[in-house]
């Protein structure tokens, strides 16, 4: 860890209701949870209380690579915040605010310290903005 804090964020064309079910129901999870459309997101589970798992596996659709992605929910605020620690000791937190006819979700996560921080922005905010898109269109 670095202790060094990353910040995205995107507003969706969308509700809160339906900006917080897309983002929290393991059947919507898997339509977006990924950087690259060469990427795929076959199974989520998601149990949004305070000590609940959060768990997602990533991999590319040709089968070269692929991880889990796990963590763990310290505070929960139904359609206001999540926050979780990942299985390395990381904290991500993300909130859901109205925004015009909208809503903004912005999310902060604690950097890790193999991979540059600009590629970790990226890589986060890719993921983002595809829920931003699978939302709108859902």
């Amino acid at each position: 860890m670095t202790g060094q804090t990353i910040a995205i964020d995107a507003t969706i064309d969308a509700p809160l209701d339906k900006v917080w079910r897309c983002y929290t129901d393991p059947a919507h999870i898997t339509q977006w949870n990924f950087a690259a459309d060469d990427w795929c997101c076959p199974t989520a589970s998601n149990d949004v209380r305070v000590g609940g798992r959060y768990a997602a596996r990533m991999e590319a659709k040709d089968g070269s690579f692929g991880f889990d992605f796990e963590a763990t929910y310290t505070e929960v605020s139904e359609q206001e915040k999540l926050s979780y620690t990942m299985e390395d000791g990381r904290t991500v937190t993300t909130s859901f605010e109205p925004a015009g006819a909208g809503t903004r979700v912005a999310t902060i996560f604690e950097a890790e310290a193999q991979n540059p921080v600009e590629m970790q922005r990226d890589g986060w905010q890719a993921i983002l903005n595809n829920f931003k898109k699978h939302t709108e269109t859902a």
